[in-house]
């Protein structure tokens, strides 16, 4: 898995306090922030954060680009709806020779990664052979219809490829550019960056979080599952590490 913060909202603390203290003050932004310090601003930043008022953070965005993770993965963060992605598009980019990212549990198992990569391997031959052969008849069709011969195997190759990607697996690996809203990461680290979330989208929830911290300590300084601020949301559910977790994450 390999993840990085591409660019985010410069200043992030200052232009959060700012838009806050715009809502009850006489005066224009200009003036708001010729008069803030970075002391100021961030105990600005923390009396909001106790109080719970987390809309001015929604100004501040944070962009990342992920890489070597499954689409198994995909599938559950794209449920965070108040994002925006971009993702390797399996219509438009051949999977033949896809890289496969194997669950720990298996890995740990040698009879079992056995099992997993041979089905891997069985997976990537039985597109390889639908790709070649939904490409030949899309390109041979397209000849008939008077399409130049390179035009057409280019065209043809690019349809296979759009019905050859269902018989991919969910370890099939993918690439993502995901943006969030400083208020919407609040809300995907509280749920994935909790012991019970499923492991892969932990591991990038964490990751994240370490990366958002480093570049704005103030606005994540208590960022995470429910137990980093208080008691644990699950219930009867829950892990009971609620020590280590915060040893963890309270970095």
């Amino acid at each position: 898995m390999k993840v990085k913060i591409l660019t985010h909202t410069p200043d992030p603390e200052m232009t959060i306090a700012a838009a806050a203290k715009l809502c009850y003050s006489a005066v224009g932004v200009d003036e708001i922030c010729e008069k803030m310090t970075p002391e100021s601003c961030e105990k600005f930043i923390n009396m909001l954060m106790s109080l719970g008022h987390e809309s001015p953070v929604e100004h501040v965005t944070f962009t990342f680009a992920i890489e070597g993770v499954s689409r198994s993965l995909l599938a559950q963060i794209t449920r965070h709806r108040i994002a925006s992605y971009s993702v390797q598009s399996q219509r438009y980019v051949g999977k033949e020779n896809f890289e496969y990212i194997i669950p720990p549990e298996i890995e740990a198992v040698p009879e079992a990664k056995e099992v997993f990569i041979k089905a891997m391997e069985q997976d990537r031959e039985t597109y390889r052979l639908l790709d070649e052969i939904l490409t030949r008849k899309h390109t041979e069709a397209m000849i008939a219809e008077g399409m130049d011969e390179k035009k057409a195997a280019s065209a043809g190759a690019k349809k296979a490829h759009e019905d050859a990607r269902y018989v991919l697996s969910n370890a099939c690996d993918t690439k993502i550019v995901m943006t969030m809203n400083v208020r919407s990461l609040y809300n995907f680290f509280s749920l994935r960056c909790c012991n019970r979330a499923q492991w892969e989208i932990r591991a990038l929830a964490r990751e994240m979080l370490k990366q958002c911290k480093a570049v704005s300590p103030i606005l994540f300084a208590k960022a995470g599952p429910a137990c980093i601020k208080g008691g644990c949301s699950e219930g009867a559910m829950t892990c009971g590490k609620a020590a280590e977790v915060r040893k963890e994450l309270l970095i």
